[in-house]
């Protein structure tokens, strides 16, 4: 039952958790993490691990979309970045991790207003298929109908929409405003939409065909939502009350399973476990997979509202470089900071709950510990 509390005469709020406020408690019975299965599936599509690179042009860009898939997952192109607005972005790239954070986002700004380009949408998912591996894009809800007949001209095999929040019901007076449910019916290749943090929000984006459903509110690392407009999303609870979202629509419509997605707070092996222990078949990694020494944005990170061109609500970050793409995902390790290995803290973790695959992990018991606060 909801724990609801009155936070004033005139105010009563819902108790909410982020990852950092739970714990995973171990089982009876325990497993060697070699006998686990971290094998996540969308569609017709199977991953090696429950990962999906986020589509921020610090951490993806073709090449390391391509590594990705090699490595056994999937990396989304950011199909509005700077991939897609210049032919060889590598010294805007190169400016943005040498400037001071008092001048970053007046230049992200700056070279965030040149034009999006169809023709290097293209390109670059092109090149991405070339390689053999699995082609995924973002665009916003925004973007989606100018430049939806390029990407699926290039071909992509997983399509993403992506905002800080996407609901299946915006209401505009000055456009018309995107028809998720029938632009998801039309498509041939299955649909990610995100960010919902609400069971109604995430509910609605299912009944409209989502194959899958991101969680959160504009990403954790670089997000300043709550600096700026006083928004934040819990992500523990979010994803809890996403995944039961899942379970009434399954029900609801016979059987259907659409996969939840947590997009924001798990940069770190521990966080990335929790989030599918409450309930998430995969994660969405941004500030994780930047720190790799093959990321593009050399140590640092942002992600698409640092450069909103009037109310920017992020901020780039400097996270650093830790080890390869593929030290970050499958190890091996050297440092005890939940920074690298992120499938072999997760076969860790379900080893010591007994658990053999993912979907038996979200059944896994977990405590509150509110001392992250």
């Amino acid at each position: 039952m909801a724990q609801e509390i009155e936070i004033g005469l005139g105010k009563k709020g819902r108790m909410a958790y982020g990852l950092d406020d739970i714990s995973i408690v171990p089982s009876r019975r325990t497993r060697d993490p070699h006998d686990v299965n971290t094998t996540w599936q969308v569609d017709a599509y199977e991953f090696d691990v429950p990962i999906i690179g986020a589509p921020m042009d610090s951490a993806i860009s073709p090449q390391t979309a391509i590594e990705l898939g090699r490595l056994g997952t999937v990396g989304v192109l950011d199909l509005e970045g700077l991939w897609t607005r210049y032919d060889d972005p590598e010294p805007m790239l190169q400016r943005i991790a040498e400037l001071p954070d008092d001048k970053v986002t007046a230049y992200l700004q700056e070279i965030y207003q040149e034009p999006i380009k169809a023709s290097l949408i293209k390109q670059r998912l092109t090149q991405i298929r070339e390689a053999g591996v699995v082609v995924a894009g973002a665009l916003s809800p925004q973007t989606t109908q100018e430049f939806l007949p390029a990407v699926l001209e290039a071909g992509v095999d997983l399509f993403v929409i992506r905002g800080t929040v996407v609901s299946a019901e915006h209401v505009s007076t000055d456009h018309e405003p995107l028809n998720l449910k029938q632009l998801i019916y039309e498509l041939d290749v299955p649909v990610i939409v995100g960010g919902a943090s609400d069971y109604t929000s995430a509910l609605h984006l299912m009944r409209a065909g989502a194959a899958g459903v991101l969680v959160g509110f504009g990403g954790g690392a670089t997000s300043a939502n709550s600096l700026t407009v006083g928004i934040d999303v819990p992500m523990a609870t979010a994803i809890s009350d996403v995944a039961e979202a899942r379970r009434d629509y399954m029900d609801e419509s016979g059987g259907r399973y659409v996969q939840v997605i947590a997009d924001g707070g798990t940069g770190y092996t521990g966080n990335f476990v929790k989030a599918l222990a409450m309930g998430a078949d995969a994660v969405m990694l941004g500030v994780a997979l930047a720190r790799a020494t093959q990321a593009p944005g050399r140590g640092t990170h942002w992600g698409a509202e640092a450069r909103h061109d009037s109310l920017p609500r992020g901020v780039r970050t400097t996270p650093g470089t830790v080890g390869t793409l593929e030290q970050i995902l499958h190890g091996p390790s050297h440092r005890a900071d939940g920074t690298l290995n992120f499938c072999g803290a997760l076969r860790r973790a379900m080893a010591s709950t007994g658990y053999v695959d993912l979907k038996n992990f979200q059944k896994c018991n977990v405590v509150v510990t509110p001392t992250g606060r």
